[in-house]
């Protein structure tokens, strides 16, 4: 079983005790504006995505990590890879993404955890091209990207939603650990 350990963090799969904390932070409309359709989630839908997510571990190798904090243990959000299968455009692509509660904003874990998980992709799981996508304005997102070393590509629209997607990219001659 994977696990990551950053300075501040610990990227792990997902435990039972996990539901209630994801949920609330599911239930943020903050946390979920630049998510899918923006709409928030209630708990059964929450530990409907733990399941898929565990799920793209055993089919792919690969999925969302639960981010926990070092110090207190606390569940402060989620980062990892999938595939975007709702995106027919990409969906030969892995993306890597990441989701905070609003209480850890601000401190640099997105940025400290997606750097792992784009370590673990290219190092650990061989994969030669990461990309990132996040709707137009979501400036916070593309921030991350570009600590990444993740250049803007082109800008799709999400076929379900309609809304502008910027597509980052990287790709393991570009990557500097």
């Amino acid at each position: 079983m994977t696990e990551i350990r950053t300075p501040r963090l610990i990227l792990r799969h997902w435990h039972d005790d996990d539901l209630a904390p994801l949920a609330e932070m599911h239930a943020d409309p903050a946390v979920m504006r630049w998510i899918g359709d923006g709409s928030v989630l209630g708990l059964d839908e929450t530990a409907d995505a733990i399941e898929r997510w565990e799920e793209e571990w055993d089919e792919e190798g690969f999925g969302l990590f639960a981010v926990e904090l070092l110090a207190s243990g606390e569940l402060a959000g989620v980062a990892g890879l999938s595939v975007p299968h709702d995106l027919p455009e990409i969906a030969h692509e892995i993306e890597i993404s990441w989701r905070f509660g609003r209480q850890f904003w601000g401190q640099g874990y997105a940025s400290e955890a997606a750097h792992a998980v784009l370590e673990f992709a290219l190092q650990d799981r061989g994969l030669d091209r990461v990309i990132a996508l996040n709707q137009t304005g979501n400036t916070a997102s593309g921030n991350v990207a570009r600590k990444l070393g993740m250049t803007p590509e082109r800008t799709i629209t999400h076929p379900t939603y309609g809304h502008p997607l910027q597509l980052h990219a990287i790709d393991l001659t570009e990557y500097q650990a």
